[in-house]
């Protein structure tokens, strides 16, 4: 019953239209804040807040509200756990964006080669976002390296396993052309957004990520 209620909806091309205007709106509003309130922010996590509201429209842009302002009025596990998976997102949203395209939509591939290239490719580009920073700030790339295979790991895999799976029960055999193609990716995105917010929570409770440092301490960085 459920099943079939989501798809009738994600089949509906009026969705699409819907979402791209919510997104569009979603961002417009994020951009504003950044630049008239929020500009101390360093550039990293300004992409990092453009590419989830990319990706997740007024959820992420909730996020956003919730977590990720100077304007706070208290930083928490809650929030550090919304800010850690959302620099984990902004990365393997991209990965599994291109990874679903190519091997889905392209090529036609079986369902195997769909979840293996989208799942490294998403793992890949969460993995630099967070080795990059890292280096930048002075840490050697082997430590960097271990550093982010230790404390990534866990949330990409929930993200991905959870969010690839959902793209593949919902789209099926749709292809580029159809709708639902398009649309059961934007939906698995935020699924997998979701699923990996509450295992960032436990890693930063277990000492496993440091979690990302409040938005008041404008150009400090963490995980």
């Amino acid at each position: 019953m459920i099943e079939s209620s989501l798809k009738a909806v994600l089949t509906d091309p009026r969705f699409l239209v819907v979402w791209a205007v919510l997104v569009a709106l979603s961002v417009a509003r994020l951009i504003r804040d950044l630049t008239r309130n929020n500009a101390q922010l360093g550039s990293l996590m300004k992409w990092v807040w453009t590419f989830t509201v990319l990706y997740s429209g007024p959820l992420g842009l909730w996020v956003y509200y919730y977590s990720g302002r100077a304007q706070i009025a208290r930083d928490s596990l809650w929030r550090r756990g919304f800010r850690s998976v959302a620099h984990c997102y902004s990365g393997c949203g991209a990965g599994e964006i291109v990874g679903v395209f190519v091997t889905a939509g392209l090529l036609s591939l079986g369902n195997w080669w769909v979840v293996g290239v989208t799942f490294v490719l998403a793992y890949v580009a969460g993995f630099a976002l967070t080795v990059g920073p890292l280096m930048q700030e002075g840490v050697g790339m082997r430590r960097a390296l271990w550093d982010a295979f230790y404390s990534e790991t866990a949330s990409i895999t929930v993200m991905e396993i959870v969010a690839i799976a959902t793209d593949l029960w919902l789209a099926q055999r749709a292809t580029m052309d159809q709708a639902l193609f398009w649309s059961s990716l934007v939906f698995s995105l935020s699924v997998g957004l979701v699923a990996a917010y509450p295992v960032n929570v436990v890693l930063i409770r277990l000492g496993v990520k440091s979690g990302m440092h409040s938005p008041k301490d404008a150009g400090e960085h963490g995980r």
